[in-house]
């Protein structure tokens, strides 16, 4: 890789198991409603989205399990969350119920990114394999740690992991439609 990708949070929900087929449309988590803030329907949101400017008054976003679709109404930041209100939802007491649901978009609304760049749910699960051919596993989960995220890739028999810096000497090719991460190994890393 001639620049060092760059990844952009997203977290595929689970399949709402109330009946409906594998047919469902993807969605990803874009933040978790908190607890109501002042008494006219505004509830603090912590917000996982990279892209928290998508997050508009006209936009309808799904909420909970079962995917409940609301109106946003107005939207403002507030310290490291965003206060939300809904379409219908118009005191304290009413938008309480929606406390800890989580606010999903469809994915095939996620923004496009540039060549090189990821959402997380395009990482997860893709198979990794070394520049020699050897198969490590799959990335079972993506660390933030600051400096760069680090690929935790879970051995298929779930015995063993190695946890990969995503570094341009580690991680040579990432592609998600091939399902294929394909990474250098550095002396030391199998061992850590």
């Amino acid at each position: 890789m001639s620049k060092k990708q760059r990844i952009y949070r997203s977290y595929r929900l689970p399949a709402d198991h109330s009946g409906s087929s594998s047919d469902e449309p993807l969605y990803l988590a874009v933040g978790q409603l908190r607890r109501p803030h002042g008494v006219r329907g505004e509830i603090r949101m912590e917000v996982f989205t990279d892209f928290p400017e998508r997050l508009a008054a006209g936009r309808t976003v799904f909420v909970g399990p079962r995917r409940m679709p609301l109106q946003i109404r107005s939207v403002r930041q507030h310290n490291d969350a965003l206060l939300v209100s809904f379409e219908g939802y118009n005191d304290r007491d009413q938008v309480g119920l929606l406390r800890n649901m989580v606010v999903a978009v469809p994915a095939e609304e996620a923004p496009s990114l540039p060549e090189g760049e990821f959402y997380y749910h395009q990482i997860l699960g893709l198979k990794v394999v070394t520049d020699e051919g050897e198969t490590l596993g799959r990335v079972a989960e993506i660390m933030e740690t600051g400096a760069n995220d680090v690929f935790v890739v879970q051995a298929e028999d779930g015995r063993a992991e190695i946890l990969l810096p995503d570094t341009e000497e580690v991680v040579l090719e990432i592609d998600p439609e091939a399902g294929i991460m394909r990474v250098h190994l550095l002396p030391g890393l199998r061992e850590a």
